[in-house]
């Protein structure tokens, strides 16, 4: 039975220095005022653990994260800008992914999240912006981080183009990596001037799949577009298959 409030899943981040797994307020905040139950999953990269909770999940939020993605994951060698890696989120990212994909669950992926989704269908990432792109634009704007820093182009007819009901926005700023080649059934749904991708839906009918480059959950409470994006969001969720639920329940899913 779905319920008024569908359970939204969001993974953690590691902190190497002190083991402990944390997540900024603002994830679950906009998850909650849009209508949805938000819950922490532990970055424990166990088949069975990971296939346990996301068979009782109603959608799948993939946060940012202070780490890249591995560059191994996608058969590349490590840049010399590359940043720190956290293979606990990575794997833990990639089992989470396996399973939502087998659900057909809704998936907001945030930043960090886009990337791995991307990684996850094959595809691969841009290491270090700044050294890699020529004239590219400043993507790592900083304080405050909430501020609209450059413009995105949206492909219209999209879920984000939908949403936005206009053909740009404005958006915030927070990383030096970014994708390059698109993974297997993603689609580029918004674009900066400099050309790179800030934004991938699921190309194929009937899934509710979106990842964004920035950060819609800061300043959502004064942002009408980041409010939509987690409103749709959690109403795909609400929305459902509830058969694919019931048969995680009984064991059936990854049998």
């Amino acid at each position: 039975m779905k319920h008024d409030r569908p359970l939204i899943g969001i993974t953690l981040r590691h902190e190497l220095e002190t083991e402990r797994f944390y997540l900024a307020r603002y994830y679950g905040e906009a998850v909650e005022a849009a209508g949805g139950a938000p819950l922490h999953l532990s970055l424990i990269p166990r088949a069975e653990y990971i296939r346990t909770v996301v068979g009782r999940l109603d959608g799948v939020l993939l946060p940012g994260s202070a780490s890249d993605v591995d560059p191994l994951r996608y058969g590349r060698e490590p840049h010399a800008k590359l940043g720190s890696v956290h293979p606990l989120r990575d794997e833990t990212e990639a089992l989470v992914l396996e399973a939502a994909e087998e659900l057909s669950l809704p998936l907001l992926a945030i930043c960090y999240g886009m990337q791995a989704w991307n990684v996850a269908r094959g595809g691969t990432l841009i290491q270090d912006i700044a050294s890699e792109v020529p004239g590219a634009l400043k993507h790592e704007q900083g304080a405050p981080r909430e501020r609209p820093s450059h413009r995105v182009t949206l492909q219209p007819g999209s879920l984000v183009g939908s949403l936005a009901g206009a053909g740009s926005l404005h958006v915030n700023s927070h990383h030096h990596q970014a994708l390059e080649l698109l993974g297997r059934g993603l689609r580029a749904t918004a674009w900066t001037s400099d050309g790179l991708v800030e934004a991938v839906e699921d190309a194929g009918a009937g899934r509710w799949a979106v990842g964004v480059q920035w950060h819609p959950e800061l300043g959502w409470e004064r942002d009408a577009f980041s409010r939509a994006l987690f409103e749709a969001f959690v109403d795909a969720a609400r929305a459902g298959v509830p058969t694919q639920r019931e048969v995680s329940h009984h064991g059936a899913v990854g049998s």
